[in-house]
């Protein structure tokens, strides 16, 4: 059965991975963080995933502003700079001698609490900070293929709420959807805002390409109730780099039904197309033109982001 675009292959090298967890390189079973920790008891913290090509986190600086604006909002101290948590990933990385088909989870919590209770104020320790990077390549069939998804009745949450600009470790939300979607057969869930527009995926960032096949026309959701996703503003980019007319915009399920091609993106599986929505094929329902042109594309723009990269201490 499929699991939507982080299916993937098992790997039996992450079976003796080195995990970063506050300053030390611990196996993956010794690996672990405390039973009062903010992150196990409320959710309470924030997260980045990235992708290692050629030994380097692509788009680092764009990962980091994400996660530090997070951290403010939430009045939460990271408790390391930017140059220490750069230096954390790089060691992690070098520490498994990994190069490509890596994925990292980067992950901070408020830290450890004086009991389970909700007040930032009971936190008695500094951040929990947590580096896991694992050999971990998306399907083949999932980027050439596809995934289906399903409208959930879940709709995305507004900034009074809690802001979906915060990539915030509690997803109970984006799972509620997920849930509802692949119990009705689909691999991911498409999320409406609260006025019933398409927002995004409960892991990914939704596009459909309008237009004519001789000029298409990418759209994205205005963004305003999404997370700012890192792949999302990059597609976006390469796009206008392209010449293809790219828009963040309003648009409802009618627009997405009558689609040319429609696909998601995400750090892990960069660009994967969309087969069906809600039981409806969208365009011939396999991969499009521009779908897969946009893939060369990124490729492209990820080995241009990594190319000029040195590792921390590294002479450049």
């Amino acid at each position: 059965m499929a699991k939507g675009t982080h299916d993937h292959a098992g790997d039996p090298r992450n079976d003796d991975i080195l995990i970063w967890v506050n300053g030390e390189l611990k196996p993956r079973a010794e690996a672990v963080v405390s039973v009062f920790d903010s992150g196990f008891v409320l959710g309470d913290g924030v997260w980045e995933g990235l992708r290692v090509h050629d030994g380097h986190p692509a788009f680092l600086e764009k990962h980091l502003d994400r996660l530090f604006q997070g951290a403010q909002a939430i009045l939460m101290d990271l408790g390391m700079t930017r140059e220490e948590i750069t230096r954390a990933i790089y060691d992690t990385i070098a520490a498994n001698d990994m190069r490509d088909g890596v994925h990292i989870r980067l992950m901070s919590t408020r830290g450890v609490k004086s009991t389970p209770y909700q007040d930032p104020r009971v936190t008695v320790g500094p951040a929990t900070v947590v580096v896991i990077a694992e050999h971990k390549e998306p399907m083949p069939a999932t980027v050439t293929d596809g995934i289906t998804l399903f409208t959930t009745h879940v709709r995305r949450a507004t900034p009074d709420t809690l802001d979906p600009k915060l990539n915030a470790h509690s997803k109970l939300n984006d799972i509620q959807a997920c849930i509802q979607a692949y119990t009705a057969g689909a691999d991911e869930a498409l999320m409406l805002d609260p006025h019933g527009f398409v927002a995004t995926c409960n892991s990914t960032h939704f596009f459909v390409v309008l237009g004519t096949p001789d000029e298409p026309e990418v759209w994205t959701s205005d963004g305003r109730f999404c997370l700012g996703g890192i792949t999302r503003g990059n597609v976006l980019d390469v796009c206008r780099a392209a010449g293809i007319t790219a828009r963040e915009t309003t648009f409802s399920l009618t627009d997405v039904y009558s689609a040319q091609e429609a696909f998601v993106t995400g750090t892990f599986a960069g660009l994967v197309p969309v087969r069906t929505i809600d039981g409806r094929t969208i365009g011939s329902g396999t991969r499009g033109p521009v779908v897969e042109r946009l893939q060369g594309l990124y490729a492209d723009h990820v080995r241009a982001d990594v190319a000029g990269r040195v590792a921390p201490g590294a002479a450049s």
